[in-house]
């Protein structure tokens, strides 16, 4: 049986993320590359995992994480 997941590195990990598509924020807790797939073929996904302000995680396509922080410098 091979793995069905691997954790990746990401630079916004244990930091402030927005979810794109739903406007969530929350802390970037781990990025995974995922096989998603009930068949024989695999198909892999890289899955963000968000700790939103309820305390319970939900998932996203990495590609829809943004940074939350504010930088220096920048007016709100």
């Amino acid at each position: 049986m091979t793995e069905r997941y691997e954790y990746l590195p990401h630079h916004l990990l244990r930091r402030r993320v927005r979810d794109i598509a739903s406007g969530v924020e929350g802390e970037l807790m781990a990025v995974i590359n995922e096989n998603v797939s009930d068949s024989l073929r695999p198909y892999w996904v890289e899955l963000a995992y968000v700790r939103g302000p309820s305390g319970r995680e939900f998932s996203t396509a990495v590609d829809n994480i943004e940074s939350a922080e504010l930088h220096p410098g920048l007016s709100t």
